[in-house]
């Protein structure tokens, strides 16, 4: 039987969907203020990119976005209503505005469903995992996860992936010491998966080894429409072993969100395992300088901390540590 393993995190909240004792996707949603997929706010259109085509809306948060299309009648400087199709997305160099649309008429603005409302419309079973109780997501290997979310390298010796997120599209590098027939549909297998567990979405390619004929190429095939749920699209293990599956991006995945913010994110951790350290009471967070300062500045995760362990939280600099090795005593 499937269920959602659901936590309420500081700073952010977390979703972990358990079948047959495996964890096959994992969802954070971190504290923010910019738009969220789902919501429908108000804009004003502040450029016209093309004609009736493009723009760019500011909305009333400040954030900007990206609108198409633009019908005939709105004209730079309109108030607009509109619905958050995709969120913004941190890429290197520079970041990919939210995408949006003009609302439909009688909508009215309202808040994006959270984590919590998405995977409950699921309809799968919900298990909220209060920190006081055991750790189901360590027990189903959250951590080794978002290890391999940061690295991109997932897989043993004999097949392994290697995945680069790029502006164009996801793409993932099958290698191994499997002969092509077997290496082909295994790496399908692993993509498929990691593809799914991490919630990559967008244009993937997955660079499989060349096989020697289409028995073979067909075989990788079933491989991926067995392990990744539909709705995607897929084209067909071309001659060379690519292929590339396409799936709705509304919001960043795991490994864009790990990455964008190296810092936040093992602050982040740190505070998890800070919440469930000992029997509660006061603790003291030893890290690296740059989580220290992280911290100091988000007194409302320091204080949301105190009161769930019930003790005093004291911060401690380690110029030793590297961000990823804080520890809580």
């Amino acid at each position: 039987m499937a269920e959602w393993l659901y936590e309420e995190g500081i700073g952010e909240a977390r979703a972990a969907l358990i079948e047959k004792g495996r964890l096959v996707e994992a969802q954070v949603e971190r504290e923010s203020d910019a738009a969220r997929a789902g919501a429908v706010v108000q804009g004003k259109l502040i450029r016209t990119v093309i004609p009736k085509k493009r723009g760019i809306a500011r909305l009333t948060s400040g954030e900007e976005a990206l609108v198409e299309p633009i019908p005939p009648k709105i004209a730079e400087g309109a108030t607009v209503l509109l619905e958050i199709l995709r969120e913004a997305i941190a890429e290197e160099g520079r970041a990919k505005l939210a995408k949006a649309r003009i609302a439909q008429p009688g909508s009215k603005a309202h808040p994006a469903p959270s984590l919590l409302q998405r995977i409950r419309a699921t309809g799968i079973p919900v298990v909220p995992c209060p920190a006081h109780e055991e750790d189901r997501f360590e027990a189903h290997g959250w951590s080794e996860l978002m290890e391999e979310a940061i690295s991109g390298e997932i897989g043993t010796e004999e097949a392994a992936l290697r995945i680069f997120p790029t502006p164009a599209m996801i793409l993932i590098d099958v290698d191994g010491s499997l002969p092509p027939a077997k290496l082909g549909p295994k790496g399908a297998k692993l993509a498929a998966q990691a593809i799914r567990r991490m919630s990559l979405t967008g244009s993937i390619g997955i660079d499989l080894p060349t096989m020697n004929n289409k028995d073979e190429r067909a075989v990788a095939s079933a491989q991926i429409d067995k392990y990744l749920p539909l709705p995607f699209e897929r084209t067909a293990v071309n001659g060379f072993g690519f292929v590339q599956v396409i799936r709705r991006r509304e919001r960043m995945n795991l490994m864009e969100l790990l990455r964008a913010d190296p810092v936040e994110t093992a602050a982040l951790a740190l505070l998890r395992r800070a919440e469930r350290h000992g029997n509660g009471g006061p603790a003291t967070i030893t890290a690296a300088p740059a989580i220290i300062d992280r911290l100091h500045k988000a007194t409302d995760w320091i204080e949301q901390l105190a009161r769930r362990r019930g003790g005093a939280i004291s911060l401690k600099a380690d110029a030793a540590l590297t961000i990823s090795a804080g520890h809580v005593a």
